[in-house]
Order: C-alpha cells, then structure tokens, then sequence
C-alpha cells in the first residue's frame, strides 16, 4: 500500500510517500480502508522528535482516521465489511481497573495512532475492534475524520476536567485551531458565554459563526484587560488553555475567583509560573487534561450525529500532499482542521 512515512526525526521535508507493507491483522482487529485523515500539532511533534520519548521508526503518523472496513478478525463482532467508520485515535490496554471505570485515557499503556502505532496517512491501517466506531450518518469522511482527538479532547476538558455548568463564562484560546473550535460549541452546547482569541480581523467573523460571544484579535488587544472589560473585573469561570507559555500568564490572570483552569496543551512552550497566594486565596483550580475516554468520544459522535456539534475544516488536500500540510499547520494560518483525504 502507499504510505506516508516518517523516516526519522526532522522538518516536513522528512515525511516520506512510499509503498510499504499491507497491515495483518490479528483476531480481535480490523482492517480499515483509510479515506481521510485529518492533522493535529501531534503530527508535527511526532516528526520533530520528542525530548526523551523514544519512536519507533520508521512510523505513519495520523491519529485522526475515518475510513470503511475492509477486513475483520475472526474474533470481531458488531462490525461489518464495508461499514464507514471513525477510529478512536487513543489505545487501551482494555484490562487495568482505569480502563474498567471506562478512563481509558487513564490506562498506564495508553497510546495513540500515529504516535505509539502506525496511524492514517496510508491507505490501509489496522486498529482494535474497540476502537472502530459507526460514522455519523451526516458526515463525509473528511467531515468525520476531523471529529475524534479535538472534539473529544475538548469534551473531556470542559465536561469532564472543568465541570462546566450552564450559564458560566468561558474563554477558550484560539479559535482556529481544531480542539479551540470544537471548545467554542461545546461551551455554547451548554449555555456557556464564550470569549475567544484570534490571531488576525479576518478570523473574527468565522469565530463569530462557531457561538463565540466576543472575539478578541489577540495580536491588537491584551485578552485579559479584555475578559476584565467583558465580565466588569469579575474574570471568567473557566479558561480553556492550550496554547502554553505564550498565553499562560494571560490566562491565570483572566480567571475569576473560584475559577477553573484547564488545559491540554503546551505548544508555545511548557514552562508556566504560579503565583501561589493568588491560588489559594482566590480558590482557583489548574487542571491537566489528556485526551479523553472513548464514551467522551460516543457522546460527541451522537451530537455530531444530530446536528449539535460540527467539524470545521480548513481545507483537504491529497495524501501526496503531506509535506505542504505539515507546512501549513506549523505556519498556523488556518481555520479549523486540515485534512488529508486518500482516495
């Protein structure tokens, strides 16, 4: 089959089209006929190389995978040849008591398409049977490929980790990208008051068009003096941070007393200050946030289904294309989710 491979650590020049073996697959997987799969910063630190993770190369990157099954295990059940389907991006061990609670995301040997295994940017890959779900009826399969890792990374943040309530005040940081565009309508889906960032005029509208409240041009305006003007000094409930160093101070200092900080993300940087009087004397919380379980991803997937949740993407472009879309991510002018379709 054609893969696009990444040979060893390094630019986007590095991401490799070539013929590689078809995947075998075991009796409790399945195979899938890859037709889209859509990028995430994932992709491009998995290329770089990450200090002190090991990657066994050479690897197909690509967690975000909607496709049709091709082939099943003998010991599979409940899916069927030809089936569309969506991928759970995230593997499980399936035993340990996290996985039992059904906090997979939790499981010590939790691990990712395109990162611990070979993921979508093929024509064919091979996952548990546990992870191929039933594609959302209304969607394409560029549509469904932009779904999993953001949505369901974006559900677990504010749903789960934050226990957003209706009525609160949000800010999700940036807009364009996947997971602060899915953050904006589950913030909306619950009632919420959003504001969010963007980097550029000609991104508010499109912020607008996803529920946003008020959009603030981050490259013109200092969004915390912002959330100050928006809430009359109170601060904002909860902060939807995955930007990192870059936005960290911005953050903390947005949030109102007895507010929720969470975050995902650390792509400007991982090193982040803590005034610890402040925390304490305001009640505030940090939360960490990773990924999310695969019921997180059942109940977006039900909501995409009916219309209550949409993917946006910025543009698809062909499997051969690898290396401009990698370009592209990391210029970071895009709105929404960039997607490789392979036909």
């Amino acid at each position: 089959m054609r893969a696009v491979v990444i040979p060893r650590h390094g630019g986007p020049e590095v991401l490799t089209l070539t013929d590689v073996p078809d995947p075998e697959i075991a009796a409790n997987e399945v195979l899938v006929r890859v037709r889209a799969c859509a990028l995430n910063h994932l992709d491009l630190w998995v290329r770089r190389g990450l200090p002190g993770i090991q990657f066994s190369l050479p690897l197909i990157p690509g967690s975000d995978i909607a496709g049709e099954v091709a082939a099943v295990g003998s010991l599979v059940s409940g899916v069927s040849i030809g089936q569309k389907v969506v991928v759970a991006p995230g593997v499980s061990c399936g035993a340990c008591a996290a996985c039992a609670r059904g906090e997979d995301n939790f499981c010590r040997k939790y691990t990712l398409f395109g990162y611990g295994l070979n993921g979508g940017y093929a024509e064919y890959m091979k996952a548990p049977s546990a992870n191929v779900l039933p594609m959302p009826d209304n969607l394409n399969f560029e549509g469904a490929a932009a779904v999993p890792l953001v949505f369901m990374t974006a559900w677990h943040m504010l749903i789960v980790r934050a226990a957003l309530r209706p009525g609160e005040d949000v800010l999700v940081l940036a807009a364009a990208s996947g997971v602060g565009s899915a953050a904006i309508q589950i913030a909306k889906l619950m009632d919420a008051r959003v504001m969010t960032t963007v980097g550029g005029a000609e991104k508010i509208p499109k912020a607008r068009a996803l529920g946003a409240d008020e959009v603030v041009d981050r490259t013109k305006q200092n969004f915390s003096d912002e959330v100050k003007r928006w809430t009359a000094h109170r601060g904002v409930d909860v902060v939807f941070e995955h930007v990192g160093e870059a936005t960290w101070d911005e953050s903390v200092a947005s949030l109102a007393a007895g507010g929720r900080l969470v975050t995902c993300g650390a792509t400007t940087g991982a090193n982040a200050k803590l005034n610890l009087r402040y925390l304490f004397a305001k009640q505030q919380s940090v939360l960490g946030s990773f990924m999310g379980s695969r019921a997180d991803l059942y109940s977006v997937l039900k909501l995409v289904g009916e219309g209550k949740l949409h993917p946006v993407i910025d543009r698809v472009l062909p499997l051969s294309r690898a290396v401009e879309a990698h370009e592209l991510l990391e210029r970071g002018g895009q709105f929404g989710k960039i997607v490789l379709a392979i036909r």
